[in-house]
């Protein structure tokens, strides 16, 4: 068994097994945008967010750098001009268009972004036997990458639609939902001596280097919430002057409350107890049953505070994760409506893995004896362990399948726009 902090991410599938998630990944990103029009596909919103068409053109770059580029003998680029629009932070990979600049990408249209993926799949297609055979972790990390994309994608048209005073409807809206939130209660969560992180086991399951390696770690007794918090606790907090007692909140996140003028959750609006939301199906009543999402760590600690309690730290979500089934959740299947609703309880808990990202206690920083990949794609982790917040659990937009207990998310304190939420921790 190799050294899981080694750099290789896991050890290579099948080529058969392989080439259909490939295809099936590379499906889904185009299926996420057949219903948007050339503007749709190009207008940035903030400096965050990225176009539609940025995502699809960027995890084709993904591909045929450092597969088809690196390993592919007399390979040659699709447009030498495009690695300078497409690439995003890899400073191996020299200058790039910057971020908030992506926007003004009239040119290349979708039409030939479309085209430039069709090249790039053909030329992955006809290279993946020989591929496998001495690099299926970069193979895998490229399918595992689109598939943030998917979900970043669908994020970014939401805030996008969200700028509109149309209020347009990305899709329609799932079914209405019979299932109640179940009541709240506490779970005591594992103590004493746990694993965490990672391991490359004997089946070579994938994992992406800032979960390696799997090492020890210490808990004090705990419980963690059985459910995510939901819209109709968070109504009882702005009803409460939550976002206006100062004591409830840490210094960095009263000064943005008070700088950004921040009283509800993003994509809110209304007051009292009719509030509505803006979703990937246009403005909507908000449903009380649901996990509120679109929080920023500021909001979540805030809100823990007031409910007497606080935010779980990354180990304490992980050790309640480790036995259960990733794929169980609302998470995202197919192209349509990805929106957060109220679940059953699965062995106790509720919306462990899909629903909302869970907000941590916990800053982003390597796992000891942490090591990046070597090369360019060792930037893809390592150089963001600053100043950021960990998020466990996947959401209702991240792609069935992407998810494991170890899998860590991380964004900066202040950014909501993603499908951030918050379970409630205590200590015993």
């Amino acid at each position: 068994m190799k050294d899981p902090s080694s750099a290789d991410l896991r050890a290579p599938l099948t080529g058969e097994r392989t080439r259909e998630r490939f295809l099936q990944t590379r499906r889904l990103s185009q299926d996420l945008v057949q219903g948007l029009n050339e503007a749709d596909a190009a207008v940035q919103s903030m400096p965050d967010a990225s176009p539609a068409k940025w995502h699809l053109a960027h995890t084709t770059w993904f591909f045929e750098t450092f597969l088809l580029r690196d390993h592919v003998p007399d390979y040659r680029l699709y447009d030498n001009r495009w690695p300078f629009l497409f690439n995003s932070y890899y400073e191996a990979e020299g200058a790039r268009l910057a971020r908030p600049e992506r926007g003004l990408l009239t040119r290349p249209t979708l039409a030939e972004v479309l085209a430039y993926r069709d090249h790039i799949d053909a030329a992955m297609l006809e290279a993946l036997p020989a591929l496998l055979e001495r690099h299926g972790d970069l193979v895998e990390l490229g399918i595992q990458h689109e598939q943030q994309h998917q979900e970043l994608l669908l994020t970014d048209i939401k805030h996008l639609f969200s700028r509109n005073p149309l209020g347009p409807a990305y899709a329609a809206a799932p079914d209405a939902s019979e299932q109640r939130a179940v009541p709240l209660r506490w779970i005591e969560g594992a103590s004493g001596l746990v694993e965490i992180g990672a391991g490359l086991g004997a089946d070579g399951d994938f994992a992406f280097d800032n979960e390696l390696p799997r090492h020890p770690a210490w808990l004090a007794p705990h419980a963690l919430a059985n459910r995510p918090v939901t819209n109709a606790e968070w109504i009882e907090f702005i009803a409460d002057q939550g976002y206006g007692t100062a004591a409830l909140w840490l210094s960095d996140g009263w000064d943005w409350v008070r700088q950004e003028s921040v009283a509800a959750p993003l994509y809110w609006r209304g007051g009292g107890r009719q509030w509505e939301r803006f979703t990937l199906a246009g403005w909507r009543e908000v449903d009380l049953e649901a996990p509120v999402t679109h929080v920023s760590f500021y909001e979540a600690d805030a809100f823990a505070t007031w409910a007497g309690a606080r935010l779980p730290t990354e180990h304490e979500w992980e050790a309640a994760a480790r036995n259960r089934d990733p794929r169980d959740g609302v998470q995202l299947d197919r192209a349509g409506c990805a929106e957060p609703r109220a679940e059953a309880e699965i062995d106790g808990f509720a919306s462990l893995h899909g629903n909302v990202w869970e907000w941590t206690g916990s800053a982003y920083r390597p796992w000891p004896g942490y090591r990046p990949a070597a090369g360019a794609v060792g930037e893809y982790n390592g150089k963001f362990m600053s100043g950021q917040f960990v998020l466990r659990g996947g959401s209702c937009a991240t792609p069935r399948g992407h998810l494991r207990a170890s899998y860590r998310n991380f964004f900066h304190p202040h950014q909501r726009w993603q499908f951030t939420g918050l379970r409630l921790a205590r200590s015993l």
